[in-house]
């Protein structure tokens, strides 16, 4: 069971600056995959807050518009603490590949928070 099993709706992704280098990375991957994704921002690594990306992702998430979600910023801890004050949000702070499958099977998350600044793109591609 994988976070991204087929969907026929977009991947939501966001991050802040601390997590826009790995949210490129996923972005990478997942055209290289041909997955469609919706992007909620940030755009560039001038400094921002994690918030104003992971309240409209998590948004998009809750009303269908995409499914599932990833999010990341510098730790994975501020923006998966955020989009966990959405109702109908199950986000989890995954850093290698058995703590997102444990997290999706056990759990049922449907957004996956990365810790930008502790993964190197080898390790976000296992995940």
């Amino acid at each position: 069971m994988s976070l991204f099993d087929k969907t026929e709706k977009p991947i939501g992704l966001a991050s802040d600056h601390a997590g826009f280098a790995a949210k490129q990375i996923v972005i990478k991957l997942l055209t290289e995959k041909g997955i469609p994704f919706k992007d909620f921002g940030a755009y560039s690594e001038e400094s921002s807050d994690y918030a104003d990306f992971a309240h409209p992702l998590a948004t998009a998430v809750e009303n269908g518009e995409c499914y599932p979600g990833i999010a990341a910023c510098g730790s994975g801890n501020g923006i998966n603490m955020t989009m966990n004050k959405h109702r109908d949000i199950r986000s989890a702070l995954c850093w290698n590949k058995e703590v997102a499958y444990l997290a999706r099977a056990h759990n049922n998350a449907n957004v996956l928070a990365l810790p930008g600044r502790l993964l190197n793109e080898e390790e976000i591609y296992e995940i």
